[in-house]
């Protein structure tokens, strides 16, 4: 197999230890089409993913299935929790840091400076989304 980058090209990590690449990543249509690829791997799917930012992120999302890992690869980026027993936490993230959303835990983030890159591990099944 080619090298791919992970910006363009997810990786999927599903049961059995597999590790799928994707399709290329086309925007906010293409999680639909990957959540139908992958459904039978249920809770236990995984989406590895890189994101580049250059403002604060839109909205707040929530992974009810699974933890996420958010790995700061480039600048800097606060990451803002609301855990499902209410209370909140925020936790500034630098190169080579990381942070654990726990299930059913809302979160969304701010970037300092131009530009933040981070690495997300995410147990997508069941993703809800909600306006900032």
């Amino acid at each position: 197999m080619p090298a791919r980058p992970i910006a363009r090209f997810p990786v999927h990590l599903g049961r059995g230890a597999t590790a799928v690449a994707e399709p290329e990543f086309t925007g906010m249509e293409w999680y639909a089409d990957y959540a139908r690829r992958h459904a039978g791997d249920g809770a236990e799917g995984r989406l590895v993913s890189w994101s580049r930012f250059t403002g604060p992120w839109e909205s707040w999302e929530m992974h009810p299935a699974g933890d996420e890992v958010v790995l700061c690869l480039a600048g800097q980026m606060t990451l803002h929790q609301e855990h499902a027993d209410g209370s909140r936490d925020t936790v500034t993230l630098r190169p080579g840091e990381y942070a654990i959303n726990p299930p059913g835990t809302w979160h969304t983030a701010d970037i300092a400076g131009n530009e933040a890159t981070a690495l997300f591990i995410t147990a997508g099944e069941g993703t809800e989304h909600r306006p900032r």
